[in-house]
């Protein structure tokens, strides 16, 4: 028990004295782009999986 209260107590001065938070205005424009490099993701293999899909029916309706 006493290993675990020295190892939270010094997680806490860790995390309070020894870690450099990000401002707000960082991490406002790190969500930012990670929501627009999301979109822009799901829209590319979105327009993959629309153009496969179209392909493989006109492939099909050939047969």
């Amino acid at each position: 028990m006493n290993k675990l209260q020295q190892l939270v107590k010094e997680s806490w001065t860790e995390v309070t004295e020894n870690v450099t938070w990000p401002k707000f205005s960082e991490l406002q424009a790190s969500s930012t782009l990670v929501l627009v490099a999301s979109l822009i993701f799901a829209l590319v293999v979105g327009t993959i999986d629309f153009l496969f899909k179209s392909g493989l029916e006109l492939f099909y309706q050939s047969f």
